[in-house]
C-alpha cells in the first residue's frame, strides 16, 4: 500500500488508520484517563489545604489573624510537584522512545500510587519537617505525573484510528477536569463528615478550638485518596500490550505488531515477512535533518504549552476576587479551619463543573472536526480578549454590582482554556513526530509548558501583589498590580497566538503522513495477507 505520494506503507499501519472504533479503544481511554485524573486530582488538590496546612502548622497564638503559610513554604509546597513533572516528562518521554511504552507505562503508575500515599504520611515533630518531607514525596509524585504526559498521550494516538484519533487523545487529556471536580468533592465530603464529628467555632470566637486536632487527618486523607482510582487501573495498564506503530516502526518487528493488532482490535493479520528498514537511523533527534523536517515543529509545540500554561496556571490569581465578591470565601477570620476548606473546595467545585470541564469536552466533540489548528488560534484569541478585558476593567469588574460579569467572563476564560490551547498543546505534539522520537518530543513540549506553569504560579504570584508593599500580602513584597498582571497575561496569550502557525493541521491525516515516516522507509516490504472481522473501515 501506498501513501498519496506513491511511497510504500506498511500494511499493519494503515489497518490501523481505518479500524472502526470499537471496545478497545474506550477502554484505553478509562485506563489511560485515569492516570491523568489521578494527575490533576493530586497537582490541584493540594492547593485545597494549604489554609489548612497554614493554620494548623503556622498559627501563632494570639495573632488576630489564623496562620498561614510563610511565601517561600507555599511556593515550595505548590510548586516541587510542577518540578518534579517537567522532570519526569523529560525524563520518561526519552524512556518511552528507548525501551518501549508498555515497559514504562507502569512505572509511573505505581510512582503515583506509593508516592500520593506518602504524600498523606508526611511525618515530623515540627512544621518544618512536615513540609519538608511532603514536598519530598511530592517531588516524586510530580516525577509519575511526568511520566504519563508523554506515554499516555502517545499510546492513544498509535492505537487509534485517523478519523477520531483527536478525540480519543483529547478525551484522554479531558479526565483531567473530572481529577479537579473530584479533588473538589473529596474535600467537601471529608471536611463536612470531620466538622460533623468534631464541631469548631470561628477563629475570631475561639483560635484554638477553631482548629481541632483531627484537622490533621483530614488533609492527609485528601492527598491520600489520589491513590485510589491509579491502583485500581494497575493491572489492566499493565496488560496493555506494546502499540503495532512502537514495534513496526522503532524496533523492527512487523509480525509482533500484527500479533498485538489482532487481539486488541479483532483483526486477523498474516504475514510471511515483513521487514521495514528506514532511514530513521541515518539522523538523530536534533540533528541538522531533524531541525530541518520538524525543527519549526518543536517550537510550535514547546513555545505554546509553555505560554498557555504561563496564563493557565495564573488564573487561580483571581480566584481569590471573585470568591470573595460573591460571597463564597468571607475572611478567615469568621471561619474555622474545616469550614474554609469546606468553602474554598465548594467554590473550585463549582468553577471545575461550569467552566473547565465543559471546555475538555468541548474539544473531545469538536477537534476531528473543526481541527485542531482552529481550535487552538480561536482559544488562545478569546483567552486573549477576555485578559484584556478584565485587565482594562480590573476595577470596574471587582465592584459588588459588577460581580456577575466578574464571575462570567473569569468562567469563559477558563472555557477557552481547555476548548483551545490547553488541550490542543497536549494532542498535536502525539500526532506530528516520527514514532522513534514521539514520546520524546512530547515530553519536551509537556516539559516546556510545566516551566511556563512555574513562571504562571508562582512569578505572577509576586508579580500580581499590589504595588504598595503596605497593602501586599504578608511577607510578599510590591508588585506590579493585579490589573498590569492582567494585562501582561493577555499579551502572552497573543503571542501563543502567532506560535500556533508553527504548528502543522492533523485533522484526517496518518501519523505516518504527518511525521513523514513514509517518505524514510526502503526496502523489500512484502505486503501482508489483512483478514477483516468486519472491524475495518474500507
Amino acid at each position: 500500500m501506498a501513501n498519496g505520494q506513491g511511497q510504500p506503507q506498511l500494511e499493519v499501519l494503515s489497518v490501523l488508520d481505518v479500524a472502526k472504533t470499537q471496545f478497545y479503544h474506550f477502554r484505553a481511554v478509562v485506563i489511560s484517563g485515569m492516570g491523568f485524573f489521578t494527575d490533576s486530582y493530586d497537582l490541584f488538590c493540594i492547593s485545597l489545604v494549604t489554609k489548612l496546612l497554614g493554620r494548623i502548622y503556622y498559627t501563632v497564638p494570639g495573632s488576630p489573624k489564623p496562620g498561614s503559610l510563610p511565601p517561600n513554604v507555599a511556593a515550595a509546597v505548590n510548586g516541587v510537584a510542577l518540578c518534579g513533572t517537567l522532570a519526569g516528562q523529560l525524563f520518561f518521554g526519552y524512556l518511552g522512545d528507548k525501551l518501549g511504552r508498555k515497559c514504562v507505562y507502569g512505572i509511573t503508575l505505581m510512582l503515583m500510587v506509593g508516592c500520593s500515599i506518602c504524600s498523606g504520611l508526611s511525618f515530623g515533630s515540627t512544621p518544618n519537617s512536615v513540609m519538608a518531607t511532603l514536598c519530598f514525596f511530592r517531588f516524586w509524585l510530580g516525577f509519575g505525573i511526568g511520566g504519563d504526559y508523554p506515554l499516555s498521550a502517545t499510546i492513544m494516538a498509535e492505537y487509534s484510528n485517523k478519523k477520531t484519533r483527536g478525540a480519543f487523545i483529547a478525551a484522554v487529556f479531558a479526565m483531567q477536569g473530572f481529577g479537579i471536580l473530584a479533588g473538589g468533592m473529596v474535600a467537601i465530603v471529608v471536611s463536612t463528615i470531620f466538622n460533623a464529628l468534631y464541631p469548631s467555632q470561628p477563629y475570631s470566637v475561639n483560635p484554638t478550638g477553631s482548629i481541632p486536632a483531627q484537622a490533621d487527618y483530614v488533609w492527609r486523607i485528601i492527598l491520600m485518596f489520589g491513590a485510589l482510582p491509579a491502583a485500581l487501573t494497575y493491572y489492566w495498564r499493565r496488560q496493555m500490550p506494546e502499540t503495532p506503530r512502537y514495534t513496526a516502526l522503532v524496533a523492527k518487528d512487523g509480525a509482533k505488531a500484527c500479533e498485538d493488532m489482532s487481539k486488541v482490535l479483532n483483526v486477523e493479520i498474516k504475514e510471511q515477512s515483513t521487514v521495514v528498514q528506514s532511514k530513521a537511523k541515518s539522523f538523530g533527534l536534533f540533528s541538522k535533518e531533524f531541525m530541518r523536517r520538524h525543527g519549526l515543529h518543536l517550537l510550535g509545540t514547546a513555545s505554546c504549552w509553555f505560554l498557555l500554561d504561563i496564563a493557565y496556571y495564573s488564573q487561580n490569581l483571581f480566584q481569590k476576587d471573585i470568591f470573595s465578591a460573591v460571597g463564597w470565601l468571607p475572611s478567615a477570620k469568621s471561619m474555622s479551619a474545616l469550614g474554609e476548606l469546606y468553602k474554598i473546595a465548594r467554590a473550585q467545585t463549582l468553577i471545575a463543573l461550569c467552566g473547565t470541564v465543559p471546555g475538555y469536552w468541548a474539544t473531545v466533540f469538536l477537534i476531528d472536526r473543526i481541527g485542531r489548528f482552529y481550535i487552538q488560534l480561536m482559544g488562545f484569541f478569546f483567552m486573549t480578549c477576555f485578559m484584556f478585558v478584565l485587565g482594562f476593567g480590573y476595577h470596574h469588574w471587582t465592584m459588588p454590582a459588577n460581580n456577575i460579569g466578574f464571575i462570567v467572563i473569569y468562567g469563559l476564560t477558563f472555557f477557552f482554556a481547555n476548548f483551545g490551547p490547553n488541550s490542543t498543546t497536549f494532542v498535536v505534539p502525539a500526532e506530528i513526530f516520527p514514532a522513534r522520537f514521539r514520546s520524546t518530543c512530547h515530553g519536551i513540549s509537556a516539559a516546556f509548558g510545566k516551566a511556563g506553569a512555574i513562571i504562571g504560579a508562582f512569578g505572577f504570584l509576586y508579580a500580581s501583589q499590589n504595588q504598595d508593599k503596605a497593602k501586599a500580602d504578608a511577607g510578599f513584597p510590591a508588585g506590579i498590580g493585579m490589573k498590569n498582571s492582567l494585562l501582561v497575561l493577555a499579551v502572552i496569550n497573543a503571542i501563543g497566538l502567532f506560535f500556533t502557525f508553527l504548528v502543522p493541521e492533523s485533522k484526517g491525516k496518518s501519523l505516518e503522513e504527518m511525521s513523514r515516516e513514509n517518505e524514510e522507509q526502503v526496502g523489500d516490504l512484502e505486503n501482508p495477507v489483512v483478514t477483516v472481522k468486519d472491524q475495518v473501515a474500507v
